[in-house]
């Protein structure tokens, strides 16, 4: 299959193949150290998806390599403790401040003050809820925890929401991945 494509023919798809080859080898080389290392950095640096980490966790499982329960747990702790640099630095900075540093500098990261101010005002509006859920949209889980921080979200709610919403899209991505495993 690799006959008709060449990485400079397609380089979104290699660029995925070599995140994957690169998880991977994390993996097997520092195993649930390696998902909760992970998904800490998945957390921080949104690039990196645990849309594949966790189903690859999940199908180590389903080969014997790895508990199902320790993959979920680490996958689950790995992308709590991930959310506590955004947190603490939505918190410490502030909404203007934060506005102010993304209109400078956010290019690099695709984030303007606009999409501050507007994930601030979704944040104010749904609070728990949006942490809760938020924790299982791609794209929202690694930045919800900005306007979390900036809202002044008290740190026990946003660690309890954190780590339902995290364990529950932890837990059905490596369950996807365990049941191809089987499979």
């Amino acid at each position: 299959s690799s006959l008709w494509w060449t990485p400079a023919a397609c380089p979104a798809r290699y660029a995925v193949e070599t995140m994957t080859e690169w998880i991977q080898n994390l993996m097997d080389s520092m195993g649930y150290l390696g998902i909760l290392l992970l998904m800490v950095l998945e957390n921080i640096f949104p690039p990196i998806p645990s849309e594949l980490i966790m189903p690859s966790a999940g199908f180590a499982a389903a080969r014997g390599d790895m508990s199902l329960g320790m993959v979920v747990l680490m996958g689950t702790l790995g992308s709590v403790l991930g959310t506590l640099p955004l947190y603490y630095i939505g918190r410490a900075f502030g909404e203007k401040r934060l506005m102010d540093w993304a209109d400078r500098h956010g290019k690099w990261l695709t984030l303007s003050g606009k999409d501050i101010k507007k994930a601030d005002d979704w944040f104010d509006r749904h609070g728990s809820k949006a942490v809760l859920f938020g924790r299982m949209i791609p794209g929202i889980r690694s930045l919800l925890s900005l306007p979390a921080g900036m809202s002044e979200m008290p740190l026990p709610t946003f660690l309890l929401y954190s780590t339902i919403g995290s364990g529950l899209w932890a837990g059905a991505l490596a369950g996807a991945g365990f049941l191809l495993g089987e499979n």
